[in-house]
């Protein structure tokens, strides 16, 4: 079963072709990042208009690419939520208009779902597992019980992980992603040459907190520069990536341990950091548990993660007709509970 998925949710207007949920036939991203690397950040609007100009030609180049026409798709699948609204609205009308115009079932998918798919196309895992999920917009620790079944067992409070990254390393003065920036910088810098708060949340002992350690970074930058003092910017992003790291690592391994679960995976743009790869690997190493991390080409917005989930959905029966919308917003749980 060949699956075209398609995927809109950010700034990568993205298209591939997936066999059986598993096998990459293509996947062509087309980003608008360096247009919004002059912003310091993604501008919606100008993301809405890459994808309207982009769409067409990324989805004839990934039918292309698999050697596909139309006539050889059985399904469409589309990332109609969570994302940019103009962005997802893109994808899921575009998608909508060649499913009728081609007479071919549609399917919706979940963008984290999808980001959890990634590691079916990297792997030959399959479900149960359990899941931390690190991007720009969601930090959760979740039981993948099926497929299609997913229960939240931790979350961000506040901001997401990738979010705190990217806006520390604004702080820093860094390039946009400022996550990867942080990454990069890290490698020569000493990470603990700054202390950071470690977050407390009250309530779920699994939840997360980073809207306390960017502040403190902000205030660590703004301080010195109040003073005059320097900075050394690689210490400083070195020690605010481990303190983000750690937070991550602890709270899996709490999940991990007191629900007895084996297989671990990583999913999310922030799985692509190598500071949290390698912990990982020293966590499942130590407890002698399974790891999994999606291919570096896989852990950013891409179709192809889309087009995997998109096949598990259409054998669990979700599909949908004209009338399908794209939502801002989502818990990954309550997605296609209604379709």
């Amino acid at each position: 079963m060949k699956i075209l998925g398609i995927e809109s949710s950010c700034d990568e207007t993205a298209a591939a072709v997936v066999e059986d949920g598993r096998i990459v036939l293509s996947n062509v991203i087309a980003t608008s990042l360096e247009e919004h690397k002059l912003y310091g950040g993604v501008v919606p609007e100008i993301a809405s208009r890459r994808h309207a100009e982009a769409i067409s030609g990324v989805v004839k180049e990934a039918l292309e690419q698999a050697n596909c026409t139309m006539a050889d798709i059985d399904t469409i699948a589309v990332t109609y939520a969570p994302g940019l609204i103009g962005a997802l609205l893109v994808g899921v009308n575009f998608a909508k208009g060649l499913a009728l115009a081609t007479n071919t079932p549609l399917v919706p998918v979940h963008h984290i779902r999808g980001h959890i798919a990634s590691n079916y196309i990297s792997s030959d895992i399959e479900p149960p597992f359990l899941c931390l999920i690190v991007s720009g917009g969601h930090s959760h620790i979740v039981a993948v019980n099926s497929y299609t079944d997913f229960e939240i067992i931790g979350r961000t409070r506040d901001d997401a992980a990738g979010e705190a990254l990217d806006k520390a390393g604004r702080t820093m003065g860094l390039e946009y992603p400022g996550g990867v920036s942080i990454d990069r910088l890290s490698k020569q810098g000493d990470e603990n040459a700054f202390k950071f708060p470690k977050p407390k949340v009250n309530g779920s002992p699994y939840d997360f907190s980073f809207s306390g350690l960017k502040t403190a970074v902000i205030n660590t930058v703004h301080n010195a520069e109040q003073k005059g003092e320097q900075i050394n910017i690689a210490d400083l992003a070195a020690s605010f990536q481990k303190s983000v790291v750690d937070c991550l690592i602890t709270n899996l391994e709490k999940v991990a341990v007191e629900k007895s679960f084996d297989k671990i995976v990583i999913a999310g743009g922030v799985s692509a950091n190598s500071k949290l790869r390698a912990e990982a690997q020293k966590l499942c190493k130590k407890n002698k548990w399974d790891l999994y991390l999606p291919e570096l080409k896989y852990c950013g917005d891409n179709a192809a993660m889309i087009a995997s989930q998109g096949y598990y959905e259409f054998l669990q029966g979700v599909s949908a007709d004209e009338s399908l919308n794209a939502y801002a917003t989502m818990p990954i749980d309550k997605s296609n509970k209604t379709n």
